[in-house]
């Protein structure tokens, strides 16, 4: 099954992260970059996500998961090594409007992570569909070494003109020819 990409802002989102080891930690590594209102729930947290959790003052519980823990939240991340509360949790959020994603567990996933590249303005996300993580970093990795340093600035500037310039034919046509002598000048 093929996901949709869809690019949400999550900056004011509650997301709750159930798990602390390895593979929820990597999971708050991606989301610290797009919101810090974060809770995790878990017995045990590896050291890694004890500083994340300090370092952008993350809510913690150490405890084991409750029926009910979900409620107040838009986003579920089960990082567990156990299938039956990945299952419980994707259960218990349906008919709500909590987005869940169990890690290695596709079929109770209403989106999945995909591996990605943010400069700044600038992410690009690549997905295998859960088929192959393995070959989406790959991919990822090929890709983020060809993207040069000066995006960002080069994004700021583009955003700036787009608040001064009325729009129309004439901006997006300027718009093109800026950015057409920018990856000429970036991509020889």
């Amino acid at each position: 099954m093929s996901y949709f990409p869809i690019f949400i802002n999550i900056h004011s989102s509650k997301v709750l992260v159930v798990g602390g080891g390895a593979i929820a930690t990597q999971k708050l590594e991606k989301l610290v970059d797009f919101t810090q209102d974060i809770t995790v729930i878990a017995v045990d947290i590896e050291e890694r996500a004890k500083i994340l959790i300090e370092e952008y003052r993350l809510t913690v519980y150490k405890r084991a998961y409750k029926r009910g823990d979900i409620k107040g939240f838009d986003m579920v991340i089960v990082a567990t090594d156990t299938p039956n509360l990945h299952r419980e949790i994707y259960q218990e959020s349906r008919g709500s409007r909590i987005l869940v994603n169990s890690v290695d567990s596709i079929e109770y996933c209403d989106f999945i992570f995909p591996a990605y590249i943010k400069r700044d303005d600038l992410t690009i996300a690549f997905s295998t569909g859960g088929a192959s993580p393995a070959f989406t970093k790959q991919i990822r990795s090929h890709f983020e070494n060809s993207i040069p340093k000066s995006v960002g600035e080069f994004l700021k500037k583009m955003k700036s003109l787009r608040a001064t310039i009325p729009k129309g034919k004439d901006r997006m046509r300027y718009f093109d020819t800026l950015v057409s002598e920018y990856f000429s000048k970036c991509f020889k």
